[in-house]
């Protein structure tokens, strides 16, 4: 296995339930940290969504491993933010046989 290229800082963040002060709750996301990671693309779809298109593309982002239950260690329902850029994780499987690297299935959504 080669080893990938970590050349991506990625914000990694976790989704919290705010009081909305009305006795309900509201989402948001919880900064956890940034986490080096290397980005490749999939092939992407495209389909309209009321008065605008929608382009759903997946990638996979490969980060170092960390430990089971660590905060560094990216889960489904989480997402990666780059700049304006957010991708939502489907999936995160252990890459290699030695388990130093996590491959994360996501997905970005893009409204055009």
């Amino acid at each position: 296995m080669n080893a990938p290229h970590l050349n991506r800082a990625l914000t990694l963040e976790a989704p919290v339930r705010v009081p909305d002060g009305a006795g309900g709750y509201t989402a948001d996301w919880q900064v956890l940290g940034v986490i080096w990671g290397e980005v490749k693309a999939g092939a992407g779809r495209e389909r309209a969504a009321f008065a605008v298109t929608v382009s759903r593309v997946p990638y996979r982002i490969t980060v170092r491993a960390a430990p089971y239950g660590a905060p560094s260690r990216p889960v489904a329902g989480q997402r990666f933010r780059d700049g304006a850029r957010v991708f939502h994780i489907n999936a995160v499987a252990e890459k290699g046989h030695d388990g130093r690297f996590l491959t994360c299935h996501v997905e970005e959504e893009v409204a055009s």
